[in-house]
C-alpha cells in the first residue's frame, strides 16, 4: 500500500441508493450489537416520513420526486482495505442496520403493487442463486433472511441482543409506518427515500485514521447545544448579578440531572415541556404548508422561546425571567424525570405509565400530553393522578387501535392528539377526567373489533401486552397481588405466548377444510393464554384435553378453561364483576369454543379499559 493512498481520506454526500447498491460490508468488532432502541427507529420513521409527506401532492408525477426536499440522515465512516476492496463499517452501523430493516418492509409492502420500485438489491447481492446481505455477520444471517423472505422470524435460544433488536424494531417500523402512505402513494416514497435521502459517506484507507475520525466525531467538542442557546438567551435577560449567578447554577444543577438518563434527555425535555403548556399551533398537513409551533419547538426550541417569550410566556423584564426559571423550570424537571422512572419501572401509583413505556405513542406526542395538564402549584397527589389518568387514555387509545389492525404512529395521530395536549392543558382534576372521558369517546376504533383479531407475525408485542393486562386484572378479582410485570418483564422466568390448540391441522378437519382458516381460529386472540417459558414448549404437540390438567396449575384466566377450577373456586363466581364478565369452562375446546372466548376476551377489555377510571 503506498503512504499516499494509506493517508487519504474521501468524503462525499451520497443517497440511500448509491451507498448500498450491490455493496457487502463488514461490521467492525468493537460494535457488533445492534442497539437501537423502539425511540430510535419511531423517531427515524417520524422524521423520514414527515419530509416526506411536506413535499408530496396527489397527482404529482413520479419524475417530480427528485425536487422534494432532501433529508439529512447522517455520516458513516468506512475503512476500505486498498488490497483486497473489504469494507468495514467504523461507525453509522445502527444506521445501515436500520435502513436495512426499513428497505426490507418496503419490499414487503410493495409485493402486490403494479408500480413495483426495485429495491433488493440494496438488500442484497445474489450470486449463484445464493443471497448475500450487505451486512457480513453470520448472528444477523438467518434472521435477515427470514425478514426478507416471510416478514416474520422466530427468536431461538440462542439468538443475541442484536437478532432480538432487529426483530423488535422492525415491528416497531410496522407499527410506525403512516397509512397516508398507501399503495397509490408508496411508490414515490420508495423513490424518495432511496434517491433524496442523504448520507455522508467518509472513506478512510487505514484503520488509524478511520478511528480518529470515528473518535472526533463521537466527541461534543465545543457546539453550544439548543439548550446552552437557551440558556444564554434567558441569562442576558435577568439584569441582577446575582439572581443571573443563581439561575446559572440552577441551570447547571437541573441539566445535569436530565444528564444522567441521557446526554440529549435535557433536548427532549424542554420539547415536551414548550410542546405540552405553551404550543398553540401544528403545520396543516399539505405540501408546502410552513412549520408551525410544534414543529419549531421539535427544531429549534430556543429560537422559538426567543420569537415568543413575550407573547406566549408573558416574560417582559428581569424579575418575570428570574421567577419563571427559579420556579417552574426545576418543578417540570422534576416531574417529566418522574415521568421517566415510573415508565421504565413499575410504580403502583403510577401504573399506567409503565404500561405506555412498552405501548405507548410517538414520544414527541406522549410525554408533552403527560405535562400538559401538570400545573405549577400542584400537590404531589394531585398530579400523580393526573399523570396516571392521562397514560390511562394514552394505553385505551393505544389498545383500541390495535385490536382494530389500526396504526399508531406519529404522522397518523399527531393532530388528534395535539388537540388532546390544548383540550387538557392546566386542567384541574375534575375538569381533567370529563375532558378525557369524552377524548375516550371520541376513539373511533370500538372494542368489538376483537371478534376478528388475532396473533400475525408483527403484533406479537402487542399480544404479549394484551394477555399480560388481561391475566393479571383477573388475578387481581380473585385477590391474588400479581401485576402487569409478574406477565411482561418479571426479573425471573418468562412468559410466552401459547397456542391452545397445537400446530397440527389434521386434529382439526373435522371442523375446517381448509389450513389456512384452521391457522386464522388458532391465532384468534380467544386461543391464546400466558405460560411461563419452556412450560408452553413442551405442550407443543400435546391435544387440548392433555394439557388442560397443566393449564389448571397456571395463571387465573389459563385456570378458568378447566372445570374443576370453578368448583375449588366457589367464590370466583360470587364476584360482580366476574358475573358480568360471564366465565365459563371448556372441557373441550373447538372453534364456537375460541369463538366463546374471544367474546369474554372483549368483555374483558371493556371492564378493563372502562371509563369508570375517570372519577374524582
Amino acid at each position: 500500500m503506498s503512504k499516499q493512498l494509506k493517508n487519504k481520506i474521501e468524503a462525499a454526500d451520497t443517497s440511500i441508493s448509491k451507498l448500498l447498491k450491490e455493496q457487502k460490508f463488514y461490521i467492525d468488532y468493537f460494535q457488533r450489537e445492534y442497539r437501537w432502541k423502539e425511540k430510535h427507529i419511531k423517531q427515524m420513521m417520524e422524521d423520514l416520513t414527515t419530509t416526506f409527506l411536506k413535499s408530496y401532492k396527489d397527482g404529482d408525477k413520479r419524475s417530480e420526486v427528485g425536487n422534494y426536499q432532501n433529508y439529512y440522515l447522517g455520516p458513516v465512516v468506512f475503512s476500505v482495505n486498498p488490497d483486497t476492496g473489504k469494507k468495514s463499517i467504523i461507525d453509522g452501523q445502527q444506521r445501515i442496520t436500520s435502513i436495512t430493516l426499513l428497505l426490507i418492509y418496503l419490499n414487503h409492502l410493495q409485493k402486490e403493487n403494479p408500480k413495483k420500485v426495485s429495491i433488493s438489491e440494496l438488500i442484497f447481492s445474489e450470486k449463484y442463486d445464493e443471497k448475500s446481505f450487505n451486512m457480513s455477520d453470520d448472528q444477523r444471517e438467518p434472521c435477515l433472511k427470514a425478514l426478507f423472505d416471510e416478514g416474520n422470524y422466530s427468536l431461538r435460544e440462542d439468538d443475541d441482543e442484536t437478532v432480538q433488536n432487529m426483530v423488535d424494531r422492525y415491528e416497531d417500523i410496522e407499527q410506525s409506518f403512516p397509512e397516508e402512505i398507501d399503495e397509490k402513494v408508496l411508490p414515490y416514497f420508495i423513490d424518495w427515500f432511496v434517491e433524496n435521502v442523504v448520507v455522508v459517506e467518509i472513506i478512510a484507507y487505514s484503520d488509524e485514521n478511520a478511528y480518529t475520525i470515528f473518535e472526533t466525531m463521537n466527541d461534543r467538542g465545543l457546539n453550544l447545544s439548543h439548550t446552552e442557546m437557551l440558556k444564554g438567551f434567558v441569562l442576558s435577560k435577568i439584569t441582577d448579578k446575582k439572581q443571573r449567578l443563581e439561575i446559572n447554577e440552577l441551570w447547571r444543577e437541573e441539566v445535569q440531572k436530565l444528564h444522567q438518563i441521557e446526554e440529549t434527555t435535557d433536548l427532549s425535555f424542554f420539547q415536551a415541556w414548550f410542546r405540552g403548556k405553551y404550543a398553540v399551533s401544528i403545520r396543516p398537513g399539505k405540501a408546502g404548508a410552513e412549520d408551525q409551533d410544534f414543529e419549531l419547538i421539535g427544531s429549534r426550541f430556543h429560537n422559538w422561546f426567543k420569537e415568543n417569550h413575550k407573547t406566549i410566556f408573558k416574560l417582559n423584564d428581569s424579575d418575570s425571567f428570574y421567577n419563571f426559571f427559579k420556579n417552574q423550570f426545576p418543578f417540570y424537571v422534576k416531574w417529566y424525570l418522574n415521568c421517566l422512572g415510573a415508565q421504565a419501572k413499575y410504580d403502583e401509583t403510577l401504573p399506567h405509565l409503565n404500561y405506555i413505556y412498552y405501548l405507548g405513542i410517538a414520544e414527541s406526542l406522549q410525554m408533552p400530553l403527560l405535562l400538559s395538564p401538570v400545573n405549577f402549584g400542584d400537590n404531589d397527589e394531585t398530579i400523580q393522578k393526573k399523570l396516571d389518568s392521562v397514560a390511562r387514555y394514552i394505553e385505551t387509545f393505544t389498545v383500541r387501535r390495535s385490536v382494530n389492525f389500526r396504526k399508531f404512529g406519529q404522522t397518523a395521530i399527531k393532530y388528534t392528539m395535539f388537540n388532546v395536549i390544548k383540550e387538557i392543558r392546566n386542567n384541574d382534576l375534575e375538569k381533567l377526567f370529563a375532558n378525557l372521558s369524552d377524548e375516550v369517546d371520541n376513539i373511533t376504533e370500538k372494542w368489538d373489533g376483537v371478534w376478528d383479531f388475532q396473533l400475525h407475525g408483527m403484533n406479537r408485542k402487542f399480544v404479549k401486552h394484551l394477555l399480560s393486562r388481561i391475566s393479571s386484572y383477573i388475578d387481581n378479582l380473585i385477590g391474588k397481588d400479581t401485576t402487569y410485570v409478574t406477565y411482561h418483564h418479571p426479573n425471573g422466568r418468562q412468559f410466552e405466548i401459547e397456542h391452545i390448540w397445537a400446530d397440527k391441522f389434521k386434529q382439526h378437519k373435522d371442523e375446517f377444510d381448509q389450513e389456512n382458516d384452521f391457522h386464522d381460529w388458532r391465532n384468534s386472540v380467544g386461543a391464546l393464554i400466558l405460560l411461563p417459558n419452556g412450560t408452553n414448549q413442551s405442550f407443543l404437540s400435546d391435544k387440548y384435553e392433555d394439557k388442560l390438567e397443566h393449564y389448571l396449575k397456571e395463571n387465573t384466566y389459563a385456570q378458568t378453561l378447566h372445570p374443576k377450577f370453578y368448583s375449588k373456586n366457589p367464590n370466583f363466581l360470587k364476584s360482580d364483576t366476574v358475573q358480568q364478565l360471564k366465565f365459563k369452562p371448556h372441557p373441550h375446546f373447538k372453534k364456537d369454543d375460541i369463538g366463546d372466548r374471544q367474546k369474554l376476551v372483549q368483555r374483558i377489555c371493556e371492564h378493563l379499559w372502562s371509563k369508570d377510571y375517570f372519577t374524582v
